[in-house]
């Protein structure tokens, strides 16, 4: 016993021993740097780094796709690839169980083993038949923005319309001088036509005032909807004389001329014609000399 306790009482002392690690200028054997360690420490520090490399390795293949380069890894994309290859192949082994079935029943029938009236085709095709409830049949996202698109051309399209055949004589709001005319290119859809400050402006046609309101923009600004889908336009109105659910005839004056809202130049009248939903070169309709 008094053999063991002094061999443990030894095994300790070395674990505790300590001793000086020193880095040595070569050239003139100055000390940079000294440590003082045990054999103790240096297994401790050892074993908790060793530990802390493995941790840190392995959070690194588990979180990260640096694990699909390690061999028996599998890529995502190879999985994602697999699935739909399992899919059409799924699909694809119906469609020929369905084509053989039908080639072997036709083959009887050519060969005399079966009359052509004893065979049902639909009846034959029963099991390959989809079960429409499990069909997704809620339209795509390229369906949406297709119908979207096309809705919008319908609307708003400017220059596929047949619009200059419609046969419509329209009264002349406000006579004067054009400074500014229809032209969509730069998108403005209106003729401009200066006028004395107070000078009637007249409802081209006979219709409702469907707007009639103050702008930020284009100040005092009234709309009239006329039949066949017509709109008139009226902006940067001095005031004007009608409200909206109002009624107007064909030649009544409806506002007077203007230089209100901030994007006005000068008294004068913007003047918009809309055949549904696209505009419409007012020259085309209006004689405003």
């Amino acid at each position: 016993m008094a053999k063991k306790g002094e061999k443990r009482k030894e095994i300790k002392q070395k674990l505790l021993h300590k001793y000086r690690l020193v880095i040595l200028n070569e050239n003139t054997f100055e000390e940079k740097i000294s440590f003082k360690l045990s054999r103790l420490n240096v297994f401790v520090t050892g074993s908790l780094f060793i530990v802390a490399l493995i941790a840190f390795t392995t959070v690194l293949i588990a979180f990260t796709p640096l694990r699909e380069y390690i061999p028996g890894y599998s890529s995502t994309k190879l999985k994602r690839q697999a699935t739909e290859l399992t899919y059409k192949t799924d699909s694809l082994v119906t469609v020929l169980n369905y084509t053989n079935k039908y080639l072997d029943n036709i083959r009887m029938v050519l060969n005399g083993d079966i009359a052509n009236n004893q065979m049902n085709r639909d009846s034959l095709f029963e099991q390959f038949k989809l079960d429409p409830s499990s069909i997704d049949l809620t339209p795509i996202r390229e369906d949406s923005l297709l119908r979207q698109q096309v809705a919008l051309e319908d609307k708003y399209s400017l220059f596929e319309r047949d619009i200059k055949n419609v046969n419509l004589v329209l009264f002349p709001p406000v006579e004067g001088t054009l400074t500014q005319e229809y032209n969509p290119q730069k998108k403005h859809y209106a003729v401009d036509v200066v006028a004395v400050t107070n000078t009637p402006v007249k409802a081209v046609a006979d219709g409702m005032v469907i707007f009639s309101e103050w702008t930020a923009d284009t100040g005092y600004v009234i709309i009239l909807e006329h039949k066949d889908g017509l709109l008139s336009v009226y902006k940067h109105n001095g005031s004007l004389n009608k409200s909206q659910g109002d009624m107007a005839r064909a030649g009544e004056v409806i506002a007077s001329v203007g230089n209100t809202g901030e994007l006005t130049t000068g008294p004068h009248l913007h003047f918009e014609l809309w055949n549904n939903g696209g505009p419409v070169n007012p020259l085309d309709y209006i004689d405003f000399k």
